[in-house]
């Protein structure tokens, strides 16, 4: 694929602080990269000989842009493929990270893939189910829940594809050592790239809500209703007491073609 398109698809992302892939049934918001490379074009899911050769081209400049690191990838919004400028990326981990414990709460599998991906990154998804032992249509709502619970938290990325059967498979590695350096620093974001943030979820409500939905659980881990206690004889107080689309399967897509 030409770098020039590459190139494009990152000013995109970074113009619009989040961007999906592919649009929501054609409609104009959460922007996409079909929408701002096509703005006049409808999108038909349709991926046999006769489609649109721009559907492909659009899927496969997600895998070159998810590669280049340029950008952070991720499946967020609503289990999509959901690009971030690094700026809002950056936010966002600082975001999760003041409201609580991102690893609190998590599935056990989930921390097991995490455990996996923390010693070597990345891992295609192949390779994650036969290592945590999520193989086989029994274990596929398991391990699709253990992902969305990483995906949701920006826990993992995807980084490109791994060529590992028939079809390739996404490319998930830890966020901590994949964009390390915004990792360590999501404590201390940039009050540039909060704002950004902040105009980017006022701009398009449903990333607000998204984002809410992820930091609910963070806000509640480890909170208990405390115990009530028995009922004593009044006495003095004492002065110390205080008071979780269906994106195309691999198999769908035909060959890779050019963006103009």
């Amino acid at each position: 694929m030409k770098r020039s398109a590459i190139d494009r698809a990152i000013r995109i992302v970074d113009r619009l602080g989040i961007s999906l892939v592919y649009p929501i049934d054609n409609k104009a918001e959460p922007r996409s990269l079909w929408s701002e490379l096509y703005p006049k074009a409808k999108m038909e899911w349709a991926w046999d000989a006769g489609a649109d050769p721009r559907v492909a081209e659009v899927w496969h400049l997600r895998e070159r842009l998810a590669r280049s690191h340029d950008v952070a990838y991720a499946k967020w919004f609503r289990g999509r493929a959901t690009f971030f400028s690094l700026p809002v990326f950056h936010a966002m981990l600082g975001r999760l990270a003041g409201t609580g414990d991102v690893f609190a709460g998590l599935p056990r599998e989930a921390l097991d893939i995490l455990a996996l991906l923390r010693e070597r990154s990345p891992l295609s998804t192949k390779e994650i189910r036969a290592m945590a032992d999520l193989r086989g249509k029994q274990q596929e709502a398991v391990f699709t829940h253990a992902m969305k619970a990483l995906w949701s938290r920006l826990l993992v990325v995807g980084t490109g594809e791994v060529e590992d059967g028939a079809f390739p498979s996404l490319a998930v590695g830890a966020t901590e050592l994949l964009f390390e350096d915004l990792w360590n620093a999501r404590r201390d974001v940039p009050e540039e790239a909060s704002r950004r943030l902040d105009e980017v979820l006022v701009q398009t409500p449903p990333y607000t809500r998204e984002l809410r939905r992820a930091l609910a659980p963070l806000g509640s881990v480890g909170k208990r209703k405390a115990p009530r206690p028995a009922r004593a004889p009044l006495r003095p107080r004492s002065s110390s007491e205080g008071p979780p689309f269906t994106e195309p399967a691999p198999a769908e897509v035909f060959e890779e073609g050019y963006l103009k």
